[in-house]
């Protein structure tokens, strides 16, 4: 094939090269070079012109190629080429497999068949120069969500099941840690990839009512606060107690470099973050049913750039299951000289958002996805995610041909997933019949593009 091919170069440089007899009194050029490679505009494919191409000159057949490849679905069958040559040589060529084609200027191509070669020859037809055109295009569809199941148990072995098992799943250092309660013991599993798992012990200073999903950490501490004490935590196993003045309702989250808790303060709550042993009041009352289990929180950084937390769902305390968003900020408002944390419930105007408990919600390609979840009926949201793309104001369900989990991700609730490396996370949880102990990876995929 090679030798086929440079003997049908030879061929097409001798037919060029007796094609051109006329007389011309400019002294022609001797440079056969290409300058500049790209494709013309089309309507329906608006990436096709943006495309850029380096022309990499080469000692024997040179190379034009994109570094960036062009937009996943360009239809390269129908295109036009544009080429810009160091000078205006005495004929050009592009060969292609299947024919050879004296080039126009208007030239709609097929440029899927590979190889194709750019022919030169110099008007004063001293010099030749071949250019191999590699464009590229992207194979995997930028929107896209790849899920895969990386385990089916979390645990090493069978002697630890519930159907009603509570479990939490958190970052510590480098590692995922799961805090576990089958409702008459504790335990403590990490693992650095989400796939393998090893047992770290049985947790001991906790209380034994522990509620393992209001855990909190903040990377290199675990923060658990039941009335009035905080315990911490720096290996899930062994735990600290530490007493409080005020009593603690509910852990929320880390966010804003504090932990944030609800504090009963003779029956209205207030919200409080943890630091150096105290608890610190911020005087922020929410007013209307505020979650105090059951409900999924995140932290993010808005579009103006302000760092934002977000609580969602969940149950109040008389039971009721709610359907609130609640957005805390550290703000200053127009016409006020404070700045201060301030709170604000979405569905008050907003009020498109069922309610839910035991969901989850990640902040991920500047959206919100949120997993799992009943309804107020205790009638399971499905295996469907849902998206918000405006900071928790609205939600529609996602693209099931783009994101959805796989086939035999079983609908639950009280899972728990993490965003790290640019991969959700989603471990475990629970359903009507059975615990989960199952750990999938989700990746978006242009989200390193």
């Amino acid at each position: 094939m090679r030798k086929f091919f440079y003997i049908f170069i030879g061929f097409c440089a001798l037919t060029l090269l007796s094609c051109n007899k006329n007389k011309n009194t400019t002294t022609p050029s001797s440079v056969a070079k290409l300058s500049a490679f790209s494709f013309a505009a089309v309507d329906s494919m608006p990436g096709l012109a943006k495309a850029v191409f380096t022309v990499e000159e080469r000692l024997d057949t040179g190379l034009v190629w994109n570094r960036d490849s062009m937009l996943y679905g360009t239809d390269l069958h129908h295109v036009v080429p544009r080429f810009t040559f160091a000078a205006t040589p005495g004929a050009s060529s592009l060969i292609m497999p299947d024919t050879v084609c004296q080039l126009t200027g208007y030239d709609t191509l097929d440029f899927t068949k590979q190889p194709i070669y750019l022919f030169i020859r110099s008007a004063d037809k001293s010099n030749t120069k071949i250019y191999e055109i590699r464009p590229t295009v992207h194979q995997a569809d930028p929107d896209l969500y790849i899920w895969t199941q990386l385990t089916d148990n979390m645990y090493n072995d069978d002697d630890y099941a519930s159907n009603d098992l509570e479990q939490r799943v958190v970052e510590l250092g480098t590692n995922f840690v799961l805090i576990s309660s089958n409702g008459f013991s504790l335990r403590a599993d990490q693992s650095a990839d989400g796939a393998t798992w090893t047992k770290l012990g049985t947790p001991s200073g906790l209380p034994g009512s522990v509620k393992v999903r209001q855990i909190i950490s903040d990377g290199t501490t675990l923060y658990y606060g039941q009335g009035n004490t905080i315990y911490t935590s720096t290996d899930a196993v062994n735990w600290t107690a530490n007493s409080v003045s005020e009593y603690i309702t509910t852990m929320l989250l880390f966010w804003s470099k504090h932990v944030w808790v609800l504090v009963d303060q003779g029956g209205q709550y207030e919200l409080a973050w943890y630091d150096n042993s105290a608890l610190n009041m911020t005087g922020i009352v929410p007013t209307g049913p505020f979650p105090v289990s059951d409900f999924a929180a995140l932290t993010f950084k808005s579009a103006s750039g302000r760092e934002r937390a977000m609580i969602l769902g969940g149950f109040a305390d008389n039971g009721e299951s709610l359907n609130t968003r609640w957005n805390l900020e550290y703000t200053q408002y127009l016409n006020d000289s404070t700045a201060t944390y301030r709170i604000e419930e979405f569905a008050i105007s907003r009020p498109q958002f069922t309610s839910m408990t035991g969901i989850s919600v990640v902040w991920y390609n500047k959206e919100m996805l949120l997993f799992g979840g009943v309804d107020e009926k205790m009638s399971y949201l499905g295996g469907d995610i849902f998206v918000s793309v405006n900071e928790g104001m609205s939600w529609a369900q996602a693209d099931t041909t783009k994101n959805q989990l796989p086939t035999d991700y079983r609908i639950r609730q009280k899972q728990s997933a993490i965003v790290r490396d640019n991969y959700i996370y989603v471990f475990g949880g629970q359903n009507t019949l059975r615990s989960f102990s199952d750990v999938y990876r989700g990746k978006l995929n242009s989200i390193d593009w």
